[in-house]
């Protein structure tokens, strides 16, 4: 398994390329972000968004169509791909798959979940790909996602916490920006916030 980032745009958003069996899956192509896709990829497979933020799904529509691959957004959030609520010029995508919370999905033999963890988003979700978690904008190193955006919900966020920090696993965490940390690592940050929010 290999795993390419790449910060994009004005708010440095990390795009990954995770590569399994030469099999490339995209999460959140922010904005300008299909340059440096194509040069990275040979057999891309799917888009997928952690949230909706325009910062991670800018270029969503775009990679789809040169790719001609499919677009899995958390339900919730779906609504932020097609109506550009930040009134800031995003391109808009259609997701083809519309994720559950929680669900998890196959993709040619790749296992993903979508651990759902609303709060910076209603759908914001943490996707698991073996022991890798693309948490977007809910864990960064250090910290965690901002809760006071329209449609953030602190009692959401408070209750996300509550619920990875049952988890016993550890895990890679690769954010949305920022640098890469473990689930470990930052536990007792998990715990100040809980703790405040």
């Amino acid at each position: 398994m290999d795993i390419k980032v790449q910060a994009m745009g004005d708010y440095q958003t990390n795009c990954y390329i995770v590569t399994i069996d030469n099999k490339d899956i995209i999460i959140d192509p922010g904005v300008n972000a299909l340059r440096w896709i194509s040069s990275k990829v040979t057999n891309p497979i799917a888009i997928l968004n952690t949230h909706g933020h325009f910062d991670h799904v800018w270029s969503n529509q775009e990679v789809k169509d040169k790719y001609n691959i499919k677009i899995y957004t958390p339900k919730d959030d779906n609504f932020m791909l097609e109506k550009d609520p930040y009134g800031l010029g995003m391109p808009p995508s259609t997701a083809d798959f519309l994720i559950k919370p929680d669900e998890e999905i196959e993709l040619e033999g790749i296992k993903i979940k979508f651990h759902h963890f609303p709060g910076h988003t209603p759908g914001c979700s943490a996707i698991q790909i073996n022991e890798h978690l693309f948490t977007g904008d809910f864990i960064f190193k250090g910290t965690i996602g901002r809760f006071d955006f329209p449609n953030s919900d602190a009692k959401l966020m408070k209750q996300s916490i509550n619920k990875i920090l049952k988890w016993t696993k550890d895990f890679h965490i690769y954010p949305g920006h920022g640098d890469k940390t473990t689930l470990k690592s930052e536990i007792q940050t998990l715990k100040q916030w809980e703790r405040h929010i």
